[in-house]
C-alpha cells in the first residue's frame, strides 16, 4: 500500500537519530505499517540500518535483535540453536503460527511483531512461553526492562512510552533448556490463530504453562510441579481475558485453550518418564 501520508525517510546511523520529530515513527520489516493507511504518520526513520545483530548467544541465553526477521530466527534454530537448549524446537512452531506467508517471514521483524502487540501474534506467543525480557531503550539514552508478558497489555496495546523504541529480547539460558512444546488452533486451517497454547516443564520439576491469542494479554500459569489434569483444566478455564470476535467465541477459545493445555501436559509428562532430565 501507498502511505500517502509519509513525506520523509531517514536511515538511523546512530541513537540519536531515534530522536523523533512529531508525525515519525520508526519503521523495521514495516509489514504492518505498509498493510493499512497511516494517517498521522508523516514520515519513517529506519531501524534496520542500525546494525543490530540478529541472533547472539549471550550470557543470559539467547538476544534476539528486534530487527531480526522472523525467517532469521526460524533459520537459526533449525541450524545454529545448540542441542542443550531444546526449547529452541518451538520457534518453527510460533513461526508456523502466524498467520503469513515466507515472504512475510523474510521481512517482519520478531520485534516489530512484539511492539504491534496483537492477541494472536506469534512472537509474543514464543517471548512469552520463554521467559523472554524486552530491552527497551528511553529517549534520555537509558535502558528498561520488562518481561514481555507484562509488555503486553492488551490486544494491540503495551507499555512503550512516547520516544522509546524496543532493542532486543533476552531469552534466559534457564527457558531454553526446558522441554517445551507449542499448539494452536485456527476455525479455518489457514487462519488467524484462535488459542494458542504453550507448557514448558524445566530442570527444577515446575512447569509453565501461557495461553495467548484466546486473551486479549497472555495468559502465565505457573506450578511447582506438573499439575494434574483438574488443576490445569480449572486454571486455563478460570483465566481472565477470554473474548469474541468473528475468529471465535469466548467459550470456544476458553475450551480449545483447555484442551490444548491437556495435550500438552499428557505430552511433557510422557517426555519427562522417557527423556533423559535437561
Amino acid at each position: 500500500m501507498d502511505i500517502t501520508s509519509v513525506q520523509t525517510f531517514r536511515r538511523a546511523a546512530t541513537r540519536a537519530d531515534l530522536a523523533l520529530t512529531p508525525g515519525e515513527t520508526v519503521i523495521a520489516g514495516g509489514t504492518w505499517l505498509m498493510s493499512e493507511p497511516q494517517p498521522t504518520t508523516t514520515g519513517f526513520v529506519d531501524l534496520t540500518t542500525l546494525g543490530w545483530p540478529d541472533v547472539e548467544v549471550v550470557p543470559e541465553g539467547l538476544r534476539v535483535g528486534a530487527t531480526c526477521t522472523i525467517a532469521r530466527l526460524l533459520d537459526w534454530a533449525r541450524t545454529e540453536a545448540p542441542a542443550a537448549w531444546p526449547a529452541t524446537a518451538i520457534i518453527p512452531d510460533a513461526a508456523n503460527a502466524l498467520l503469513a506467508s515466507f515472504k512475510i517471514w523474510n521481512t517482519a521483524t520478531v520485534g516489530g511483531n512484539v511492539c504491534r502487540s496483537f492477541a494472536a501474534g506469534a512472537m509474543v506467543s514464543l517471548c512469552v512461553a520463554l521467559d523472554a525480557v524486552a530491552e527497551i531503550w528511553t529517549p534520555d539514552g537509558g535502558e528498561r526492562r520488562q518481561d514481555v508478558a507484562a509488555f503486553v497489555t492488551g490486544n494491540g496495546t503495551n507499555t512503550l512510552a512516547p520516544g522509546e523504541v524496543l532493542r532486543a529480547l533476552v531469552l534466559p539460558t534457564r527457558a531454553l533448556r526446558s522441554r517445551a512444546t507449542l499448539r494452536k488452533i485456527a476455525l479455518a486451517e489457514h487462519g488467524r490463530s484462535g488459542a494458542v497454547v504453550t507448557g514448558r516443564a524445566d530442570a527444577d520439576g515446575s512447569s509453565v504453562f501461557t495461553v495467548t491469542a484466546a486473551t486479549l494479554r497472555p495468559t502465565v500459569l505457573r506450578f511447582e510441579r506438573l499439575p494434574d489434569a483438574g488443576t490445569l483444566a480449572d486454571a486455563v478455564g478460570t483465566a481472565s481475558g477470554y473474548y469474541s470476535d468473528p475468529l471465535g467465541a469466548a467459550d470456544w477459545r476458553r475450551g480449545v485453550s483447555i484442551e490444548l493445555a491437556e495435550r500438552i501436559r499428557t505430552e511433557l509428562a510422557e517426555r519427562s518418564r522417557t527423556e533423559p532430565a535437561a
